[in-house]
């Protein structure tokens, strides 16, 4: 049930996990999330969303 399930392609990972993370930030009323995905060989990305909103 993940990405590839719901057929995105690999590249768009960090921007589908972003996406969602803003949602649900939103219909939480949260200030800050964490989104991080594995890129492979050893490297990973993480991005820091904050919701000016709350």
């Amino acid at each position: 049930g993940g990405s590839i399930a719901i057929g995105h392609p690999l590249g768009s990972t960090m921007i589908r996990l972003t996406g969602t993370l803003a949602r649900i930030l939103k219909d939480k009323k949260a200030k800050y999330g964490v989104a991080n995905a594995c890129v492979g060989g050893g490297q990973g990305v993480a991005t820091v969303i904050e919701n000016l909103d709350v």
